[in-house]
Formats: structure tokens, sequence, C-alpha cells
């Protein structure tokens, strides 16, 4: 065992492909982020923190959960923010609150892929939606890129199966930061009898839509999708994953998704903080304009280097090679930059790139000072 262990990090190492954990981040906090999806600056925001803070006694915070949703004694703070997730949406759909983005999709998408189900996922779905549909019993086809001609014709011939089809994508994706066309993809399952509708809005929320909402609300199209996920862990600067749908799946996965049965459930402290954030960002609309033009001006620096695609809060810089995108990775953190290199097997072989993420926390000069540091190592 050891030596197949051995054998797979040397091949790891020299194909560039090996991770670590840094070992050494004491002067992390003087580069400019450009890796965190803290997307509306509110890790670093101390006037929330003083504010959350002084609106609780401490003696009323719950460290722990101490067991699962379905055993724990204290559940006023889930309730409260379940309830405001359903608010916010106004919708007659409901939430269920789960501890990440990946207990949320390998949790509904194991549960709800059946035997008679038929699921369709896009190409570049994230690993967690990947996971659960290989914890499913649910036979999958995984469709093109946002390619809806492709995925029409792929659920029209499951349907004549007599199989169940359930439809999944993401709003944003994670690598790229290109957009699902939400519109045609409800067109797609409402042409279908049965048909469900599952998207991941995790790089969405908070940023896209009338308050933060995400790109289906933004479409008027909540009441169509079917399963909507979103996450606080990034925009929202907080932790965990909720589901919003209607009463009977909510039922259903909390019987049924095994994530959420059998994980002790987040600490009532970290929910508290949540409800805190998540209405406050609903009226935050000067961060998510500030970041609609840091979007553009790196969307404009990256041109001519290779960047593409309409502006957006993830922008890709593809480098093709694992070695040369941790190199230049490296030269850009001694410019002061955090820009970590994405490579295998999270993007496709020869895809390698540095992922720029923006947040409102940074300003234009930042991106300028990026724009030289890029030249300089680019066209060295």
């Amino acid at each position: 065992m050891k030596k197949i262990i051995d054998d797979e990090l040397n091949k790891l190492a020299e194909s560039g492909n090996l991770r670590a954990l840094p070992c050494d981040i004491s002067g992390d906090a003087d580069l400019v982020d450009l890796s965190s999806n803290d997307y509306l600056g509110l890790s670093s925001r101390q006037d929330l923190k003083e504010e959350f803070f002084a609106k609780f006694n401490m003696n009323d915070f719950c460290m722990s959960a101490c067991s699962s949703r379905l055993l724990a004694s204290r559940q006023k703070s889930f309730y409260n923010l379940e309830s405001s997730i359903e608010e916010a949406f106004g919708s007659s759909k409901k939430a269920l609150i789960f501890n990440s983005g990946y207990h949320a999709n390998v949790g509904i998408v194991s549960a709800i892929g059946t035997t008679d189900v038929h699921i369709l996922a896009d190409k570049l779905v994230h690993a967690s939606i990947i996971d659960g549909i290989r914890l499913s019993k649910a036979s999958f086809e995984r469709f093109r890129h946002n390619d809806i001609s492709h995925l029409a014709d792929l659920a029209h011939k499951a349907f004549l199966t007599g199989k169940k089809i359930l439809i999944i994508a993401e709003s944003v994706y994670s690598m790229d930061g290109d957009s699902a066309p939400i519109k045609s993809l409800v067109e797609i399952k409402n042409s279908i009898p049965g048909a469900m509708l599952y998207i991941d809005e995790a790089h969405a929320l908070g940023v896209e839509g009338p308050g933060g909402l995400g790109l289906v609300a933004k479409a008027g199209l909540t009441e169509d999708v079917d399963i909507l996920v979103g996450t606080f862990g990034k925009a929202l600067s907080s932790v965990g994953a909720f589901a919003l749908c209607s009463k009977e799946l909510k039922d259903y996965f909390i019987n049924r998704a095994r994530s959420f049965i059998f994980s002790t459930a987040l600490p009532p402290i970290n929910i508290d903080w949540t409800q805190f954030v998540f209405l406050k960002s609903l009226e935050m609309d000067t961060e998510r304009a500030k970041l609609k033009v840091l979007c553009s001006t790196l969307s404009s620096i990256l041109h001519p280097f290779g960047g593409s695609g309409a502006p957006q809060h993830i922008a890709p810089l593809i480098i093709g090679n694992p070695l040369k995108a941790v190199e230049i990775s490296a030269r850009l953190r001694q410019d002061g930059f955090l820009a970590l290199p994405i490579r295998r097997p999270t993007v496709p072989p020869g895809t390698d790139r540095i992922r720029f993420s923006l947040s409102a926390a940074i300003d234009k000069e930042h991106l300028y000072k990026l724009q030289q540091s890029l030249s300089r190592i680019l066209n060295a």
C-alpha cells in the first residue's frame, strides 16, 4: 500500500498537480487576495462583527448543536434562518439548512436519484454534484456545457425510456465564471412531463439578482426551479448551505438525505451569524455595484492575455500547463497577489489556469497593479 501511495504522490509532483496546505501564511495578510470567494468583502468587515455581537447577550450564544437536526433540542436559530430565506425569496417553497454546499449536493442528489430517475448534468457541474450522482441509484449522462440543444436531445430520448428526468446545472460556474441559460433550462424542463430542475447558486448568491438572491430570482423563475441550492460560505462570509424546494421535497430530504440525517448540525451561533449577514446582504446593492465595476476592469485587463467572456466576478486566465500555472502563481505572490493555480482534476487537462476571484473589498488600483505584474510576467 505504501508503494501505491508513494507512486501516486510522485506522479502528481512530476506533473505539477501535487497539492499541499500552505506551511507559512504569516505574510498572506499583506497580499491582495484574488483567490477567495469573499465576493462582497464581508469577511473583513469589523463593523458587521461588532453590530452582530452587540445584538446578543453572550449568555444566549450556543456554541454547538451537539447532535443532528433530528435530535438537537436547540432549533430556534435554524427555524429563524429558514423562515428568513423563505420570506426573502417570496415563494411558496421551503428552506432546509445543510452543513455545507457539499453536504447539500451530495445528500440531495443521492437521495433523489432513485432507480427510476435519469440524471442529466452539465459537463462542468461541481464535484459534489458528481459525487452525489455516483452515490445515487440513478442512471445519468452529462450534456455539453451550456449546450441546450444537446440537453434537449438527451432529455427527450431519456423520457422515452419511461424514467423521470432530473436536470442539474449551476447558475454561475466556479472555474469559468460563465452563467447558465436559466430560462432555457426551465423551458426544457417544462417540455418534459414530470421532469425536475436543480440549480446550484453557490457562486451567484449574494452577488446576482435582486437582493443578491441569484440568477434564478433575477429571471423571475424561482417557482419553476424544483430545487435551488445556495451556500453561505462564499459571498455571505459564513458557513453552511440551504435548499429551497417544495414542502414535500423538504420532508423527503429530512428523511432520505444521509448527509443531513447523520451529520451533527452547525453550531447555533453560526446560524445566528448567517441570518444576520444574510438579511444585511439583501440591502448591499452598493457592494454589488462596486463588484460589477471591478468585473469590467478585470475583464479589460485580462483580454490582451487571452482572457475572454463577459465580465464576471470569477475570471480564469487559461495557461494550459500545470507547472507553468504554478510558476505564474508564485511570481504573482512575489508581486503581492494571492492568485492560485487551478489544475486537474478540478479542471480538465490542458485547461490549467490562474483563477481570479474578485471581492468588493479591493479597489481598481489593485487591479491596475495586477495588470503591470501580468505584463511583466507573461511578456518576459
